[in-house]
């Protein structure tokens, strides 16, 4: 099958397309003909190889863990699912190897959930492991409650937009920080807006969400009663490292059947154009997400 590869930790020029096997069909596994394939910041930086006190590594390394596509074949152990269905899923597996940048991925049946049909599959492929982490970060950790204040920072991002919504949605108070070219876009969300170069944070807040790290991580704090990063472990907040779920993403496909959540997707790259995608990544500032076709 063709996949884009690295061989190697480094630069987007270890990006490369290739033919390599199709993924063994487990006895529980769903083989998903990919036909779209989001693209996130954790992605770039497992090939820079930041992943490897996490992760063993397979070589050659197939990125990507968002995949939207159709069950092509499924394991003598699968109950819920038949080729010929419209799927979605986040992809992570206990190694890193079998990745989504390319034509076919093999899951657990419990990683996977019906695409909703009102999403296009670049739209599905947005979603799954953002989403999911907005959704483990507010309900599962901080255990938001309606009527509670949320601050959601970087709110025009991949995870953060979907953050706002699902606050939005539990019938909570968002608060959103970003630059000041995204205060339409975050207000467009449901959120009260705060440019994070020049607005103070609020005085309280009962929770709050953290992709930043750093001080900012610190000031965060100091003003909130409970805060969750999904990028820094430590003393005084909770830490996230997103896991897959089917069933998560479809109580999350039910949002987006009720028009309640829905991705922004910034741009859409072919699969062998993955290194423009990557240094448009890098490069910081994406609002919501970006998106390979397969």
């Amino acid at each position: 099958m063709k996949a884009v590869v690295i061989d190697a930790f480094g630069g987007r020029d270890r990006l490369r397309l290739a033919d390599v096997p199709e993924p063994p069909l487990l006895p529980d596994g769903v083989r998903i003909s990919i036909r779209a394939a989001g693209v996130n910041p954790v992605d770039w930086k497992t090939r820079e190889g930041r992943q490897l006190p996490r992760f063993p590594h397979v070589f050659p390394v197939i990125l990507g863990w968002d995949a939207a596509g159709v069950v092509a074949e499924v394991g003598p152990a699968v109950t819920r699912f038949a080729p010929g269905d419209e799927v979605w899923a986040y992809c992570r597996k206990h190694f890193i190897g079998e990745g989504t940048y390319c034509e076919q991925v093999v899951v657990p049946q419990e990683f996977v959930a019906a695409k909703p049909a009102s999403l296009s599959w670049e739209e599905a492929a947005a979603v799954p492991l953002a989403a999911l982490t907005a959704w483990q970060c507010l309900v599962e950790r901080l255990g938001l409650a309606a009527g509670e204040t949320v601050l959601v920072h970087a709110a025009a991002g991949g995870v953060g937009h979907f953050a706002v919504q699902i606050a939005v949605a539990r019938d909570a108070r968002a608060i959103g920080t970003a630059s000041a070219a995204n205060e339409d876009f975050v207000r467009g969300l449901g959120a009260e807006f705060l440019d994070y170069r020049t607005d103070a944070l609020p005085e309280h807040v009962d929770a709050a969400l953290d992709p930043l790290g750093g001080e900012m991580l610190e000031r965060t704090k100091r003003i909130a009663g409970r805060v969750v990063s999904i990028v820094q472990p430590g003393e005084g907040h909770l830490y996230q490292y997103v896991r897959p779920d089917g069933a998560e993403l479809e109580t999350l496909g039910r949002l987006v059947d009720e028009g309640r959540l829905r991705p922004h997707i910034q741009r859409v790259f072919p699969l062998e154009q993955v290194a423009a995608a990557h240094e448009l990544l890098e490069a910081g500032h994406v609002r919501g997400k970006l998106v390979l076709t397969v």
